[in-house]
């Protein structure tokens, strides 16, 4: 069954429906350079289906059917297959439903799009687009409206990607990257460093492909990370911006409900971003995150029951119960660091990583350790030596420039 969105080919001044979801500028890329992209096999990981127990990242409790919550009452009874709630300062997860389960993605994958390719290009580069940049654009796809031969900065393309959710500008953008199949690659390695063993990159768009997968949890690690970026949150933050089109320019709004109230939604107080994401197959996923009396969360919810807002309204309940279990729910699970940011992981001999509660090494009060726990361990050891090497090697050439 072939995927459509119901933003497809609708015009772009209009207020969505509901999410899809070599250049003279290349820079290089510390993922691309790694050399790991999907070449690194990962044992234990299946292409679908819930994670292994042998290999659950972030804690043996993450890898459970169940929902997972200590210290307080449940949150409310929800109907998304998987969700998750994490705190983004100190990577606690305080509560999970099939937190690796893995599904289709949609326009959410579009965050790991942006943390590979964010920091290739300034802002104020431009670039001419050209008919072959479009051709493999999917039919079907939400849209921003590029034109050929129209020449745009970096940052429009990004305002594109963000707040259209534009396969066109990802594909535009991609190939200034080396090309789509290139930029893949390197979405697969940069997934790989964040130990994000659930996702599967078939597409830079996160439009339906066989095998294509992630999780709640993964999808949450990407949030994590993009925000660490200045040009990460205020793409993802912006509601309107005004957009070219030849001579002229038209208004684009933000497709995400919890911060524009389109359709019916009230704004959620608070919110920063990230991104929401809808195809027929994968239906509505969304990764919120909003901040409160000094406080970050981030919540991500994967296919709800049908219907446009409840992906915002479950997101929203979270979030809530999230900002009133403050200070009283207990970690079930940890968002582990990336691998060349000093991330441990583990092999079938050290059997816990570093957690947000607890030492190197150590397990938690309850007995379940954090972390990546054998199976893929040996794998993703591999991926940790190589980032180690070229995360010294990237600084010292930051370091020239």
């Amino acid at each position: 069954m072939r995927a459509s969105s119901p933003e497809s080919r609708r015009s772009v001044t209009e207020p969505p429906r509901s999410d899809s979801q070599p250049s003279p500028h290349h820079r290089l890329s510390r993922r691309a350079a790694l050399g790991l992209a999907v070449a690194v096999p990962l044992a234990g990981v299946a292409a679908a289906g819930p994670a292994s127990a042998a290999a659950v990242v972030g804690g043996e409790r993450l890898g459970r059917p169940d929902v997972q919550v200590r210290g307080v009452a449940r949150p409310p009874k929800l109907t998304a297959r998987a969700w998750l709630v994490a705190d983004r300062d100190s990577g606690e997860v305080l509560a999970s439903y099939h937190a690796h389960r893995r599904l289709a993605p949609a326009s959410t994958l579009k965050m790991l799009f942006a943390g590979t390719v964010l920091d290739k290009f300034e802002r104020t580069d431009t670039h001419k687009v050209t008919d072959a940049e479009l051709a493999d654009v999917p039919a079907g796809s939400s849209l921003v409206g590029i034109k050929s031969g129209i020449t745009y900065t970096v940052e429009q393309l990004w305002l594109g990607v963000f707040l259209r959710s534009g396969n066109d500008a990802v594909h535009v953008l991609s190939h200034m990257n080396g090309g789509v199949a290139e930029t893949v690659a390197q979405m697969q390695a940069e997934a790989e460093d964040l130990q994000a063993l659930d996702t599967q990159v078939r597409s830079p768009d996160g439009f339906d492909h066989k095998g294509q997968t992630s999780s709640a949890y993964d999808l949450t690690l990407f949030a994590r990370h993009g925000l660490k970026n200045a040009d990460f949150r205020e793409y993802c933050a912006t509601r309107t911006a005004d957009y070219p089109a030849g001579k002229k320019t038209f208004q684009i709004q933000n497709t995400d409900r919890l911060l524009t109230g389109a359709w019916g939604m009230e704004t959620y107080k608070g919110l920063i971003g990230v991104k929401n994401g809808y195809t027929s197959h994968a239906g509505n996923t969304f990764t919120g995150a909003a901040t409160r009396g000094g406080r970050t969360l981030i919540v991500t919810v994967m296919h709800p029951r049908s219907g446009g807002n409840t992906v915002y309204e479950e997101t929203a309940e979270l979030l809530d119960w999230g900002f009133r279990s403050a200070g009283r729910a207990r970690a079930v699970g940890a968002l582990v660091d990336p691998l060349s940011e000093g991330g441990a992981t583990s092999s079938p001999t050290r059997k816990s990583v570093k957690a947000a509660a607890g030492a190197p090494g150590s397990a938690s009060k309850d007995g379940s350790s954090w972390g990546l726990l054998g199976g893929a361990g040996g794998a993703v050891a591999l991926v940790a030596g190589g980032a180690a090497v070229w995360r010294n090697r990237w600084r010292g050439r930051q370091a020239e420039q």
